[in-house]
């Protein structure tokens, strides 16, 4: 068991979102809550837990953090990964366990907290319209030369997911062998008709995204993705803000 890195997320948790941590049961001393302040939901709990709970063998405790991952391909590339675990005393359908003795660093820790912290927002219902979004989305290199189609046009049509709109911005992570966000784009129009479809491929309507920017896969390869909590990206979601910054602190 290591107290640094216990210690490490509880002053992440404060200083980063300003969280007390929570000791709810006389039984369980050691066990911390940290919570939302607008929602009043959990996104963390630190447990000790003796390892032969956890299936690791030997009666000593371990420290684990409990963090919220909703999504599943997330959550299933994590659990293949060293050092994490099925949400212990929560739901293993939306909650991991993160051991805190070392085998994950605690940068990534942060990371997952932070994905963690976001998957705990207080629920709202959706507006006609809304400010302008950011997303990665994911390109695959095999079956589409994205750098030829804007060495052609500087407007392309892609893929729509009904989340994107107009004025979002969009992120295209090119998947291996690049494994890199190498584009930034703008989306002009949305929920065009099309119809396609392969046997690797679907699609029944297109947006039109403009590129604003390039990469080299160098700037932004998956192994920094990873240290702002994205860890895969295998359809549109959103990009973390620690990770936005970073993107358009490269804009020429």
């Amino acid at each position: 068991m290591s107290e640094s890195l216990r210690e490490g997320v509880l002053a992440y948790a404060e200083d980063c979102y300003g969280t007390e941590p929570e000791y709810l049961w006389e039984r369980f001393p050691r066990y911390a809550v940290l919570r939302r302040p607008d929602s009043g939901k959990w996104y963390g709990l630190i447990m000790d837990v003796p390892r032969d709970r956890l299936g690791l063998g030997g009666a000593e405790r371990a420290d684990i953090l409990d963090v919220k991952v909703d999504d599943p391909f997330l959550r299933d590339d994590l659990l293949r990964r060293p050092g994490y675990l099925p949400g212990y005393h929560l739901s293993s359908r939306t909650w991991t366990a993160v051991l805190l003795d070392g085998t994950v660093p605690l940068s990534e820790i942060c990371a997952v907290l932070d994905a963690s912290w976001r998957a705990a927002e207080k629920k709202r219902k959706a507006a006609k319209s809304r400010a302008p979004k950011e997303w990665l989305v994911p390109a695959n290199p095999a079956y589409f030369d994205v750098d030829a189609a804007f060495a052609a046009s500087d407007v392309i049509t892609w893929k729509q997911s009904s989340s994107v709109r107009p004025g979002d911005t969009v992120f295209l992570y090119m998947g291996a062998p690049v494994s890199a966000v190498c584009w930034q784009c703008r989306v002009l129009e949305t929920d065009l008709p099309y119809d396609y479809q392969d046997e690797h491929l679907t699609i029944r309507r297109v947006m039109k995204i403009q590129k604003r920017q390039h990469y080299e896969p160098s700037q932004f390869p998956l192994s920094l993705l990873k240290t702002y909590g994205v860890f895969a990206v295998r359809g549109p979601r959103s990009v973390p803000t620690r990770l936005s910054t970073c993107l358009h602190r490269a804009d020429r």
